[in-house]
């Protein structure tokens, strides 16, 4: 893979790289619009596929925000077109590193000295390069370990790169006034702290010490005197990425297994430690030969605040649903539903969420449930169609529901994706069994 001697970090330099792209998607629109004038009945496949291909080549380069903000596009598989999605998903694992003198550079940058100063061995070549930051194997002491680099200029650039995709973000979830900046601000908030590698080293000590008694799962060792603001330490796991383990022939049993530690893994989080690894893409995660889900990165951690988690689960309950009037309170509670909604909106609004409500919460009003199901996925997807192409709610405010939903939702996508892809099958309160060790 093409290797990066620079990456632009100045904001009119980054700013410049987006132009260029947008005016090659701007000749990808005249070209299709030409093709349909000859072909009135063609479909939007071909444009899908050159926007997303000049959109991530763009993005790739910049790393960072931008590119972050792809690869959480990436997991939303019923929103956007699936050329899209298969393109912004390479961003999970699969983008050009830095090349090996701005390694060194940026090594030394960081910690002071260079990687050979410190460990025995080190592998000038990253064996995975994401959005923030590309992994480096050493050796130190007989250990092998793995080395997180942040790459340069990332967290400097994070308020002005949301600032470039904060109006495509709008016009793609018809977000409306002032109050969509709290969205954004949760977004760039948790990018500052995801940079924030002395904050990630202690957030992953911590839950996977929690964690370390939920049966299947598997965490690294971290090395506080290794590390430091932009560069992570941490044990070598030897693991195929969940994502290529799930396009192979593996067995029921070993869908179930996974799936099961999976589920126990963020549930165990969400009602034990009420705070949660927000980022559940297969490249976050690994599969030992003897079967062990190991989690490799706590970067993005949400925190879940007591007055957002009461009204949140009980929103989660069949009986909270079915009472309309209970129903509607915590739809208020939650900002779902504001006090200026006029009486149209109160009313589409509240079938809309108890729709999805009823759809989403399903799983936690079962004893077990079957994540391999095609009629939930079908389901999910006719849902999501169809709200796609409603034109009442593209006249309405897109800006529903407390800022805590954006990661909270994401969590749960993320979640039902990575069990969809294993076809698990779920012991549904199993995770109570962990939760007076929190």
């Amino acid at each position: 893979m093409k290797t990066l001697d620079s990456i632009p970090t100045g904001k009119i330099e980054r700013a410049g790289k987006l132009v260029k792209t947008g005016v090659k998607i701007g000749g990808n629109y005249v070209k299709y619009y030409s093709k349909k004038l000859a072909n009135p009945a063609l479909g939007k496949d071909e444009l899908n596929e050159d926007n997303a291909t000049d959109i991530y080549d763009g993005l790739k380069s910049l790393k960072g925000s931008a590119l972050k903000v792809a690869q959480m596009l990436s997991m939303e598989k019923n929103l956007l077109p699936s050329a899209y999605v298969e393109k912004f998903s390479l961003s999970q694992f699969s983008v050009p590193p830095l090349s090996a003198p701005l390694v060194r550079k940026t090594f030394k940058r960081y910690q002071g000295q260079y990687p050979e100063e410190i460990f025995d061995t080190f592998e000038q070549e990253s064996v995975n390069a994401a959005s923030i930051g590309q992994v480096h194997k050493a050796t130190k002491n007989g250990k092998n370990l793995a080395i997180k680099i942040q790459y340069p200029g990332v967290a400097e650039s994070i308020r002005s790169d949301l600032a470039i995709v904060k109006p495509i973000a709008i016009r793609m979830f018809n977000l409306q006034g002032k109050d969509s900046d709290k969205y954004f601000k949760e977004v760039e908030n948790k990018l500052v702290e995801e940079t924030n590698y002395i904050l990630e080293l202690r957030q992953s000590e911590e839950i996977t010490q929690a964690c370390a008694g939920i049966p299947n799962m598997a965490f690294p060792t971290y090395y506080p005197q290794l590390s430091s603001e932009r560069i992570i330490t941490m044990d070598w796991m030897i693991g195929q990425h969940l994502g290529e383990f799930t396009k192979t022939n593996f067995s029921q049993k070993e869908g179930n297994r996974l799936g099961q530690a999976l589920w126990d893994f963020y549930m165990f989080q969400i009602h034990g430690l009420r705070k949660v690894h927000a980022d559940p893409h297969p490249g976050n995660f690994l599969i030992s030969d003897d079967h062990s889900l190991i989690a490799i990165d706590f970067g993005c951690i949400k925190e879940i605040p007591n007055a957002f988690y009461v009204p949140y689960f009980e929103l989660a309950k069949e009986d909270t649903i079915n009472d309309e009037a209970r129903f509607q309170e915590k739809l208020y509670e939650l900002e779902i539903l504001t006090p200026t909604d006029s009486p149209e909106e109160l009313q589409f609004f509240t079938a809309l969420f108890k729709e999805m409500l009823s759809l989403f919460t399903s799983p936690f009003n079962k004893e077990t449930f079957d994540f391999g199901a095609g009629d939930f996925w079908t389901r999910i997807a006719d849902l999501s169609e169809r709200y796609s192409k409603d034109d009442q709610i593209r006249k309405m405010n897109g800006n529903r529901g407390s800022k805590h939903f954006l990661y909270m939702n994401r969590t749960f996508f993320g979640l039902y994706n990575l069990l969809h892809d294993l076809k698990a099958v779920v012991d549904v309160n199993n995770f109570r069994h962990y939760l007076g060790k929190a």
